[in-house]
């Protein structure tokens, strides 16, 4: 990906303006800017028509300013500089110079784009919720546009994000950023790290400390294990790390940046996670989100070929006759377990919970092959070898978490509110929106109480994290959730990097897209609250 340089960034800030007449004057700047460039170029020395604009320094900042455009034509909000992007692409062509295309088809390699919210074709609450979020950030990026099947979910997550990486707090900006790529280089997840490498250097951030971890200061090469075992293993977490990195002598972290590093970190990881997990795709600004290559006969473009669309995994009417009663047979066992009076003893209800850890121990994640880091991501952390897997094949013992012995609600919360003042209070609401959102509908059933469901599937999660909830009977989980869900869930919370569009395909196959979106949101909120917990569980044994 191109990187941009401070200078260059700054012609896209008053777009995000809500004020038209500010967007107008900006729209105006880069018109004039973009036909310097293109006359500067004029006449290119290639007979051909239409040639990219290549070779020369100048062209590759043109190329980048077209890109910008492209993803202004498709993606912004503000109307108005929608069309005068289209409009000055136009231009542009006309004059003999090829323009970018799109790569891929919408935000999603999983979900059909016309079935995620057009931009230009939402409601007045979305509508606002879109433009704060390009107000903040100058952009609006796939991930939100995914999550917009869910409204009220992603004006929390938003505002969560916003305050995490923009407003006051005990870190400065680039080094949110650059934890940021850290987190999401853990799972090779080039799309956040891409995402984040350019807002690094829009704060100012040194682009030396891109080369690798070891170009960072110290104090962020000290994250670095901290990041492994949370993303990886957060069960082995003590209060000795957490008193490595409070008494790294000059290069010491206080506990309110510590406590602001964990919530980034946890929150890139499970974002790597839904990102996977819902086929997000590159960003049209982006490395491989646009071409300048014409279109060719074939409908393939490598990204379709390299994401599995070339033998999608379409189910034809034949192979759903074992579908029909997919959704009757769970709302069916639903309905029986509600209805089950018998009340099992305080040790078999331990027991379910310890067969149901261990089995989750022995789910394979999907397609077990190994997945090599490439090394523009790797670098940014460091052992790319160590990951979930080479414990569950080990067969290493996952202590038990009680619950009722450090909970979010009456110790995690009050910990991060007091050392990261209102954040507590923005998690707590995005987990509540997360766990507790529901239309009352399964497919096509109106008026159902999921509330049972969306238990199991968090508790399932927090069950592989080793956590347990006393006043649950884990019995639950293998009625509810079968083994295909499974895998889903195991791979795109463990080894995100690993799920594909098959597996995606293949769980709650009578299911809305939306619905599929719901429980990616379940599983990224339930990863993330298990992550904390052992963080804050250790920073607390520390204190105390």
């Amino acid at each position: 990906m191109e990187v941009q340089d401070q200078d260059s960034l700054g012609r896209w800030f008053g777009l995000s303006s809500r004020d038209a007449s500010s967007r107008d004057a900006a729209m105006e700047h880069i018109q004039q800017e973009v036909l310097s460039k293109v006359e500067a170029i004029n006449p290119i020395p290639a007979p051909v028509p239409s040639s990219p604009a290549a070779g020369c320094p100048q062209c590759s900042d043109l190329n980048d300013i077209l890109a910008h455009l492209l993803m202004l034509s498709k993606r912004c909000p503000f109307v108005d500089v929608q069309e005068r992007s289209l409009r000055l692409l136009q231009t542009v062509q006309d004059l003999g110079i090829r323009i970018p295309r799109p790569l891929g088809n919408g935000p999603s390699s999983f979900i059909p784009e016309k079935e995620i919210l057009q931009v230009s074709k939402v409601d007045g609450r979305t509508q606002s919720i879109f433009e704060d979020a390009f107000a903040a950030l100058g952009r609006l990026d796939n991930i939100s546009l995914v999550m917009s099947f869910h409204p009220q979910y992603l004006e929390s997550f938003l505002r969560t994000q916003h305050y995490l990486l923009q407003m006051d707090g005990p870190l400065p900006l680039h080094y949110r950023h650059y934890i940021g790529i850290m987190a999401a280089a853990r799972h090779q997840c080039s799309h956040l790290v891409n995402l984040h490498v350019n807002d690094f250097l829009q704060v100012g951030g040194n682009p030396k400390w891109l080369n690798g971890l070891d170009e960072a200061p110290q104090k962020l090469q000290e994250l670095g294990e901290l990041n492994k075992i949370l993303a990886h293993r957060p069960w082995l977490l003590t209060k000795e790390h957490i008193e490595h990195l409070l008494k790294a002598e000059e290069h010491s972290w206080s506990l309110a940046e510590l406590i602001h590093a964990v919530v980034l970190l946890t929150h890139y990881h499970s974002l790597a996670s839904f990102t996977f997990g819902c086929g997000i795709t590159p960003e049209l600004h982006c490395d491989g989100g646009h071409t300048f290559r014409p279109p060719s006969l074939s409908q393939y473009c490598v990204c379709d070929i390299a994401n599995g669309n070339g033998h999608a995994y379409h189910h034809d009417d034949l192979g759903d006759q074992d579908l029909n009663g997919e959704v009757e047979v769970l709302m069916e066992r639903m309905k029986q377990l509600q209805e089950c009076d018998e009340e099992a003893t305080q040790e078999e209800m331990a027991t379910r919970f310890e067969r149901e850890k261990t089995e989750s121990m022995l789910v394979v994640t999907a397609e077990d092959e190994e997945c090599v880091p490439s090394r523009d991501i790797s670098r940014h952390f460091e052992d790319p070898s160590y990951g979930y897997k080479d414990f569950s094949r080990g067969g290493e013992h996952v202590p038990t978490f009680r619950v009722q012995d450090y909970s979010w609600e009456d110790h995690g919360y009050s910990l991060v509110n007091r050392l990261y003042p209102d954040v507590g209070q923005m998690l707590d609401e995005k987990f509540q929106i997360a766990y507790n959102l529901t239309y009352n509908t399964m497919a096509t059933h109106k008026d159902v109480d999921t509330s049972m469901l969306r238990r199991a599937i968090w508790n399932y999660i927090h069950c592989m994290f080793g956590i347990r909830y006393d006043d649950y009977d884990y019995g639950e989980i293998n009625q509810l959730l079968d083994r295909s869900f499974k895998i889903y869930i195991k791979t795109m919370v463990c080894s995100p990097e690993k799920t594909t569009k098959r597996m995606y395909e293949s769980f709650w196959r009578q299911f809305q897209h939306s619905e599929k979106v719901h429980v990616n949101l379940l599983l990224m909120e339930a990863r993330m609250q298990a992550e904390l917990l052992y963080a804050l569980r250790a920073i607390t044994r520390y204190m105390t």
